[in-house]
């Protein structure tokens, strides 16, 4: 009985590895703060740019 539950346990555990290979996770990747702050300050001179000056 403990031959084949370890073979059984190990089977199942490969399985599940694959299964989880297959089917990626729709969460969106990282970005650090420090990221997030440096893409906001260069969205930021972007549209600054584009904005014609009114006089």
């Amino acid at each position: 009985m403990n031959r084949k539950k370890k073979i059984y346990t190990k089977l199942k555990a490969k399985q599940k590895k694959a299964n989880a290979k297959m089917h990626k996770s729709n969460k969106p990747k990282y970005i650090s703060k420090a990221e997030r702050a440096l893409l906001d300050e260069q969205e930021n001179q972007d549209t600054l740019n584009d904005e014609p000056e009114a006089q």
